[in-house]
């Protein structure tokens, strides 16, 4: 299986595929809930040559409900199995807070853990990390998805707040024998931000690279973007590619997008352009 920390040392914007097995998610919710539509959707992604396919089971939409072990197990274990018979050596990503889901999830063919809770969810999580030697994204996030928007308020610069969780996160993990090498940092576009907050962010998300980290950013279709252009979810590609764009040229080493072959696109001929810059 191709690994993450040598895809991202060939020094271009890697495209997560989101792949929801929800029937809520807030863009694409219950298109994907059967096997053969969502192995549909992973084929396109690979034509498209995507990097990395985000498999999800649970809803992180705002005030979304948490749904039990055993129903996010049943939504996204047999598809990981599917997407493993598919292709050998693509990654896959499994976006969950439960280490039980994750534990399966990678015994089902999963290389990444994709916690929004950073670890703190679930603390069984650390061992699923110590046993498999995972990548683990950990996301700042204010809040729970259940409240997160209700009045995200931050006490200093959210840039500087948010790279003060990733310093306690990342030494929490390292105490915990965990690689530091394994850990992709997330600043959470969306999650308990407002649109000040997420635009605050992606303006200055090169200060995220302080800590030589690989560093995602996740804005697809998000409703910042709506809110700037007065969009509905399914219009929004236009400003996702326009923020990729943006991120891509900042150093971003990982998009995680929704239009895997038009975003796939824009991160191919962005690239291009940097690497015909002078000096």
């Amino acid at each position: 299986m191709k690994d993450i920390k040598m895809l991202v040392d060939q020094k271009h914007t890697l495209v997560m595929g989101i792949l929801n097995a929800t029937p809520d998610s807030f863009y694409d919710g219950s298109k994907y809930q059967s096997i053969e539509a969502a192995l549909q959707q992973v084929s396109k992604m690979i034509r498209a040559e995507v990097d990395i396919i985000d498999v999800g089971g649970e809803s992180t939409r705002p005030g979304a409900v948490a749904v039990d072990v055993g129903e996010e197990k049943k939504r996204v274990i047999p598809l990981i199995k599917a997407i493993r018979r598919l292709s050998s050596d693509l990654p896959v990503s499994i976006d969950t807070t439960k280490a039980e889901v994750a534990y399966e999830a990678v015994k089902a063919g999963a290389s990444i853990v994709n916690d929004i809770s950073a670890l703190r969810n679930d603390s069984d999580m650390i061992g699923v990390l110590k046993e498999f030697g995972t990548y683990i994204v950990i996301m700042h996030m204010q809040g729970s998805p259940e409240n997160m928007q209700d009045n995200p308020v931050y006490k200093k610069y959210v840039v500087d707040e948010i790279n003060d969780f990733f310093e306690e996160r990342i030494d929490f993990i390292q105490r915990n024998g965990v690689d530091r090498k394994k850990i992709i940092l997330d600043p959470g576009i969306g999650f308990g931000k407002t649109v000040e907050h997420n635009l605050q962010i992606l303006a200055n998300c090169g200060k995220f690279k302080k800590f030589g980290l690989p560093l995602l950013i996740a804005p697809s279709n998000k409703s910042f973007i709506g809110n700037i252009l007065k969009v509905d979810p399914d219009n929004r590609m236009w400003g996702t590619a326009a923020t990729i764009s943006y991120v891509i040229s900042k150093g971003v080493d990982i998009v995680r997008v929704h239009d895997v072959p038009e975003m796939k696109m824009v991160a191919t001929l962005v690239a291009e352009i940097i690497n015909h810059r002078q000096g």
